[in-house]
């Protein structure tokens, strides 16, 4: 099986992103006009940065399903490439970011989840185990949940940014690998 980097031929050099945090506390305080960090965003916006793309759009929601689903619902029907959704992954009844937009994913890239779990156990140990991320395709567009953890967020994208990148080259066909 060939991969999908030797069938590349061309695609877009420079990719945009949209950041979604997914954060209640810093949604919350950020409602109280309180200052907020928002350290895993501007950790995913500068590895994109770094990588050549452009980060069109941060946002900073709750963890909640009525955020989170005008947020992917915009960005499907948009322009932009692929969106990160950084936090809310955890096992808590209140971490819901993956089940609220899992039904939006057509192509589950199971993959993803598979090796960034096995680079978590390498940095962390047995705790990797409580790891949730998810990635896949819908509408030939990425989309990505990543722990909210700025070292995960790092992690993720520093391996991962690039094979989601080939995502939107074209085969030797000139189809797209994703549609």
């Amino acid at each position: 099986m060939g991969s999908v980097r030797a069938k590349r031929t061309s695609g877009p050099e420079r990719l945009r992103f949209v950041v979604v945090t997914v954060s209640t506390s810093k949604y919350r305080r950020k409602s109280r006009n309180e200052e907020v960090d928002d350290e895993s965003g501007d950790v995913a916006e500068a590895v994109a940065r770094r990588s050549g793309h452009e980060v069109a759009q941060r946002i900073l929601v709750s963890d909640d399903p009525s955020m989170l689903i005008p947020r992917v619902e915009n960005f499907l029907s948009g322009r932009n490439h692929a969106i990160f959704f950084v936090g809310g992954t955890g096992v808590s009844p209140d971490d819901l970011t993956i089940e609220t937009i899992r039904p939006y994913i057509h192509k589950e890239l199971e993959g993803f989840g598979e090796l960034f779990r096995m680079l978590s156990y390498e940095k962390i140990g047995a705790p990797a185990i409580l790891t949730r991320a998810l990635a896949g395709v819908a509408r030939g567009k990425l989309i990505v949940c990543l722990p909210g953890s700025p070292d995960a967020v790092k992690t993720a994208l520093e391996h991962f940014l690039p094979q989601f990148c080939d995502l939107f080259s074209v085969d030797g066909a000139q189809n797209p690998v994703i549609r």
